[in-house]
């Protein structure tokens, strides 16, 4: 691995760290909130509660972010098939237009030489 693919990496772990570290604290913002609302829990369930539903919390923003992978790589095999397919026919194009410029060109040039 080159240097720069290193750097990469570890910049990537970092911003993978920042982002469960945001999304456990909005999950314990929210939790919080829920709990504040349910005035009769005691201490413990209520840190009970919280502890769940910060797990869960995660847990779901996990599943996004695998789900949004997963699609943004499906996303990139479409379009590089579709890529592919345009350059293959754009070559398809190119080639024989110039090849036939190349013969028009012969051919005049060839017309207007002296015998």
């Amino acid at each position: 691995m080159t240097a720069r693919e290193e750097e990469r990496a570890l910049v990537a772990q970092v911003e993978g760290h920042l982002l469960l570290a945001a999304t456990r604290q909005e999950g314990r913002r929210a939790a919080a909130r829920l709990v504040a609302r349910v005035d009769w829990l005691t201490d413990t369930q209520r840190a009970d509660v919280e502890r769940h539903f910060e797990a869960e919390y995660t847990e779901l923003a996990r599943r996004s972010w695998q789900h949004t992978a997963h699609r943004a790589e499906q996303l990139r095999h479409e379009y590089e098939a579709r890529y592919r397919s345009l350059r293959q026919r754009l070559l398809g194009y190119f080639l024989p237009a110039c090849a036939l410029l190349t013969a028009a060109v012969l051919l005049t040039l060839s017309a207007r030489a002296p015998l």
